[in-house]
């Protein structure tokens, strides 16, 4: 049991003295993109909330982190600057755009669930595309970084790392504790056998859409947190090729597993940094990833430490 509630406590604290350490190794440029992969990691975990424990296939999470993020831009446009605002208003709207979607989506199953979730990204996308006031398809510039107070000065890039680290670390915590209540154990029992959940009186349709709409208020926040990190966002980054990415990552971190989504998004980044850095087909050692997972490790990488006890035991 202690063990359990130290192990993460290492990596966190690792995390929490990289700034510290960065620059004495010369590598103060890799504050910004361990900050970028603790980001896309919950992204990660909020899409592994629904489709791996949910079991709702959705190819079209990457909309609601730009929902989020355009909350911040149009907020940011109006003068508002207090992160106190943009962030909740960026997880409330994405939520609600979420709840909208799921609501229509979640009356569809198997394929015509992944492609009415896919529709609707796409139609987020092309609406962004339009919004010719936030800069259209070239994207939107913000003036400058959210406004904490407390002594907290965002625009130094190690106070908005550590600010980001506890947002993460928090939502993470929180998404863990939710698989692991009634509400979890009601969720993933939807996701083994829907109609014996249904027969046993469990409202399903109830319990999937508060599911999906946590889930988009989640990718919501990150997206936020990726428009103030990189002062910039645009319409890419809500295209269904980054939702496909986000599921791949699912996948290769492990489906239903607390961590698959943050080691999923940790490793498909490192790996993408490393190999960008000696040829441009990056994505074929990527490709070969994944085919290696699904053979080897079908529960995702996130299992093998388990798997690795087990067999010691």
């Amino acid at each position: 049991m202690k063990a359990r509630f130290v192990l993460p406590l290492v990596p966190l604290v690792a995390l929490a003295a990289f700034p510290l350490v960065a620059p004495l190794l010369g590598m103060e440029f890799y504050i910004g993109f361990v900050r970028r992969v603790l980001i896309m990691a919950l992204a990660a975990a909020s899409l592994n909330f629904i489709l791996g424990f949910g079991g709702m296939v959705a190819l079209g999470h990457a909309g609601f982190i730009g929902v989020g993020a355009y909350t911040v831009v149009a907020f940011a446009d109006a003068g508002v600057t207090s992160a106190w605002v943009l962030w909740p208003m960026a997880a409330l709207v994405a939520g609600l755009v979420a709840a909208l979607i799921g609501t229509v989506a979640l009356r569809t199953r198997g394929v015509y669930f992944i492609m009415t979730t896919l529709a609707f990204a796409q139609m987020l996308y092309f609406i962004a595309v339009s919004l010719r006031k936030y800069g259209g398809d070239d994207g939107y510039t913000l003036p400058a970084r959210p406004e904490l107070g407390l002594g907290f000065d965002l625009g130094n890039e190690s106070a908005f790392y550590w600010v980001v680290l506890v947002l993460v670390a928090l939502a993470l915590g929180w998404m863990h504790r939710a698989t692991r209540s009634r509400f979890g154990h009601a969720l993933r029992g939807i996701r083994d056998n829907e109609t014996r959940m249904r027969a046993l009186g469990y409202p399903v349709f109830r319990i999937q859409l508060v599911a999906f709409a946590i889930a988009g208020a989640v990718a919501g926040l990150a997206g936020a947190l990726l428009a103030g990190g990189n002062g910039f966002i645009s319409p890419g980054a809500m295209h269904w090729t980054q939702s496909a990415t986000l599921v791949v990552m699912v996948v290769i971190g492990g489906l239903g597993r607390s961590w698959g989504g943050p080691v999923g998004a940790a490793v498909w980044l490192l790996l993408e940094e490393v190999l960008k850095q000696y040829s441009e087909y990056w994505h074929l050692p990527l490709g070969l990833l994944l085919i290696a997972v699904a053979l080897w490790a079908p529960k995702g990488l996130a299992a093998l430490s388990r798997k690795k006890k087990a067999v010691t035991a």
